[in-house]
């Protein structure tokens, strides 16, 4: 029997939204064919973009969606995708696949997409290859409601109203992909090309993000914040956020291992890394507290999940896996670990949407599915807004060797927009259920709900079986009475219960 303590008195922080958001980048077929199809293609879709992807994010309510890059964005000049299709620049995409790039898709686009989505966007501005001025006039054509060259050209290119920039990546990764730079050239960069990411409208403010560090690089978090942390004069500093990158490998970056075909040893070992997120979080929390005691900056993980080999036989360039329970995992540990730090954790975007790495939806052509990842996104949808309660649960080490062992157990709880309290737990055993029982203090539950995503390591959907894997109903809680519960968790789930109290 594990218990599980629940005060929903004690509410540790607010639950924002973006920490279920996503990444879009232009890579394989992760925007064109997964999002964006040509209008005339045999698919359904609304101005080019997918009707059942649509549909199918739009249940997800993704909050925010980062484009269009990733590495690519240092290599994007936004000019070249806008005004009229057939006058656009082609141009090689030459960190994936080496494939031609029409811009097909751009700023109207991508802006389109997030309009039908329903959700925040995200744009990431090129430090690595650009110039000051290119960032800061996308920033006006997007923004400035007025007379200038830029609003008038985007005017001329059919949109008349600015759109609101919600949060402006400025640089990716730019310690690799986005430059090779060390952290004191590209904090003073920096400085300089945020200067120029203005807010054109005083109650519309876009949100700076800083280029932080790869996994565990400190030394990266200390440098910028040193340099670029800048305790607000007025409303705002020089960053709203500094981002993070971490992936879950289980092998080498060789050889990172089979999505689909792993034993138990690879089980355990990629639950492992993915833990070795909580120790990222804290160690680069530790550092932004000695310069931003009132976290006023927030830490964004933009780019996060597990990165296996390719599926055999597709393009190495186009980071196309499969997706199992083994994945849902993964996803639902991070969840919980967001959860959990959400004083200093602001927005994470998993990597990546549709088609490449650990995807929520698969495409083929006219087919679609949705992975198990999907699944897990939709029941914790309900945190999204919520407050963080105190909660704890007991847990014991498990796995095959004493390398990678890990607890059994990972939670969160929260008290949602809805009134309800949600519970979130993930069992990490391949083999073992686990008893549970559950305390909401000085709580009577009136009504329980629950749903669970689980199955045996491997299971995964195909486009000849896209149901393998789907949420169930779990419905088997004993309500004890007096705030108490009592349910077993079967092995490799991630299970969501709704309390109505």
């Amino acid at each position: 029997m594990f218990r599980l303590s629940i005060n929903p008195k004690s509410h540790k922080g607010h639950i924002n939204p973006e920490l279920q958001g996503h990444f879009a980048e232009h890579l394989g077929r992760g925007i064109y064919e997964g999002l964006y199809v040509k209008e005339d293609a045999g698919i359904e879709n609304v101005n080019g973009m997918r009707k059942d992807v649509i549909e199918a994010l739009k249940e997800l309510q993704v909050p925010v969606l980062r484009w269009p890059g990733g590495c690519f964005a240092d290599e994007y000049h936004w000019k070249d995708g806008i005004g009229p299709k057939e006058g656009r620049k082609k141009m090689i995409n030459t960190h994936w696949g080496g494939v031609v790039e029409d811009n097909s898709f751009g700023t109207h686009e991508f802006m389109e997409l997030c309009d039908q989505i329903s959700c925040k966007n995200y744009v990431n501005g090129n430090l690595g290859s650009g110039t000051v001025q290119e960032m800061s006039e996308w920033v006006e054509y997007m923004t400035f409601d007025g007379v200038s060259p830029m609003a008038d050209l985007r005017k001329k290119n059919g949109h008349e109203k600015p759109w609101k920039v919600d949060y402006f990546g400025v640089g990716n990764e730019n310690w690799g992909c986005g430059g090779n730079m060390l952290p004191d050239m590209y904090a003073n960069l920096y400085r300089r090309y945020q200067t120029y990411v203005r807010d054109y409208k005083q109650d519309e403010h876009v949100n700076k993000v800083c280029c932080g560090a790869n996994a565990e690089d400190f030394t990266w978090t200390e440098e910028v914040m040193k340099t670029c942390f800048k305790a607000p004069v007025h409303l705002h500093g020089f960053m709203d956020g500094l981002s993070l990158h971490y992936y879950t490998v289980p092998g080498t970056w060789e050889h990172k291992g089979s999505a689909t075909d792993f034993d138990e040893k690879e089980y355990y070992k990629t639950l492992k890394k993915t833990l070795f997120m909580e120790t990222l979080i804290k160690g680069h929390a530790a550092i932004m507290d000695r310069y931003d005691k009132d976290h006023k900056v927030g830490m964004v993980i933009d780019e996060w999940g597990t990165w296996y080999d390719v599926e055999p036989g597709t393009n190495p360039g186009f980071l196309y896996q499969q997706n199992t329970i083994r994945d849902a995992l993964v996803a639902g540990i991070n969840l919980n670990l967001f959860n959990k730090h959400c004083d200093r954790v602001k927005m994470a975007n998993i990597a990546q949407m549709i088609n490449v790495l650990q995807s929520v939806i698969l495409t083929d052509g006219q087919k679609m599915i949705k992975t198990p990842t999907y699944h897990v996104f939709n029941m914790y949808k309900y945190h999204q807004n919520a407050e963080l309660l105190d909660s704890f649960i007991e847990t014991q080490e498990i796995g095959l060797e004493d390398e990678y062992k890990v607890p059994n157990l990972t939670e969160s709880v929260s008290l949602g927009t809805d009134g309800k309290i949600h519970v979130t737990i993930t069992n990490l055993s391949c083999s073992e259920s686990y008893e549970i029982e559950a305390a909401v203090a000085d709580t009577e539950v009136k009504e329980i709900s629950g749903q669970v995503v689980g199955g045996e390591m491997h299971l995964h959907n195909t486009f000849e079986e896209p149901e393998n894997v789907v949420a169930k109903a779990f419905d088997a809680v004993e309500n004890l009475g007096n705030g108490k519960l009592k349910f077993t968790i079967p092995a490799s789930s991630v299970i969501h219960l709704a309390l109505s109290i």
